[in-house]
């Protein structure tokens, strides 16, 4: 009579390695871990001051460079894209529906927008909203 077929368990240099394959794998799709980071003042290092208009972005126009701007969201431009104007010109401001005031805002509502500068290759830069809040 032979012994039945067993499946042999394998071993931890095996488990490992394939372990260590898994975590390559997933590296090369672009899937890292995220963690979170500290975003405030660092000693010894001046943060930068926000830009505050429209004319103020097109002359410093750094990426991440951080602004509050006020004034009014004129129209809407597509999926959370909308053109905003304060007394100095207009600009694209990206808004995020979760950063988008719980109240019906228009054409005439005052906001302020809190966020940064986001610049790309041979595009104008726009604004990429934080936080939009209602003026009184």
């Amino acid at each position: 009579m032979k012994p039945d077929s067993v499946t042999p368990t394998p071993s931890f240099s095996r488990l490992r390695a394939l372990l260590i394959t898994g975590i390559v794998a997933l590296g090369a799709l672009g899937v890292a871990p995220t963690f979170a980071q500290y975003t405030g003042p660092v000693e010894g290092r001046k943060s930068p001051e926000p830009l505050r208009t429209v004319a103020d972005i097109r002359k410093h126009d750094k990426d991440d460079q951080p602004v509050v701007l006020t004034g009014v969201i004129t129209k809407k431009l597509g999926k959370e894209k909308y053109l905003f104007k304060d007394d100095t010109g207009e600009i694209r401001v990206e808004i995020d529906a979760e950063d988008f005031p719980a109240t019906e805002v228009n054409e005439e509502t005052r906001v302020e927008i809190i966020g940064e500068v986001d610049k790309r290759v041979l595009r104008a830069p726009e604004v990429d909203a934080e936080h939009v809040r209602v003026l009184p």
